[in-house]
């Protein structure tokens, strides 16, 4: 009979030695980026963690920083000319500011692209990060409901 294992994530503190935090490579990556993106992957980092200090940093599908609580808030890609925040939800948040500039024909992700010489609105960018993380909440919140229910 095979033993069966269940995998488990590992916060930073529970790390093998040698073996990077999804935060460490975060960090790595925005190091090895060395210019306006990793300047502008920093900047909205910061302001995610203010907006959420409880977020959790992960390292998922070969190389993207993701922050998640009660599941994923949004993805941070680094491409050539955009720093890309997806937020896997985005399509029910409200978006007063009009933040979401990117992937507006699906259903579920909205994402805002953001170029080197573009501002970012600080206040407007933490109010939908917060707006995600209760997104979030209330949906598993919903979802706990639902299952001990039936």
């Amino acid at each position: 009979m095979k033993e069966v294992t269940a995998s488990m994530k590992k916060s930073s503190s529970e790390q093998g030695a040698g073996e990077a935090s999804p935060s460490q490579l975060i960090d790595a990556r925005i190091e090895q980026l060395r210019d306006w993106r990793g300047e502008t992957l920093a900047r909205v980092r910061a302001l995610i963690r203010q907006a959420e200090p409880d977020v959790v940093e992960e390292w998922k599908w070969r190389g993207v920083p993701v922050w998640e609580r009660s599941g994923i808030i949004c993805t941070g890609e680094t491409y050539k000319s955009v720093v890309k925040l997806t937020f896997a939800r985005g399509a029910a948040l409200e978006d007063p500011s009009g933040l979401f500039n990117s992937s507006l024909e699906g259903n579920t992700r909205r994402a805002i692209d953001i170029h080197e010489s573009d501002k970012i609105d600080e206040e407007a960018l933490k109010a939908l990060v917060r707006a995600a993380a209760a997104l979030n909440a209330s949906a598993k919140a919903a979802a706990s409901r639902k299952k001990s229910s039936g």
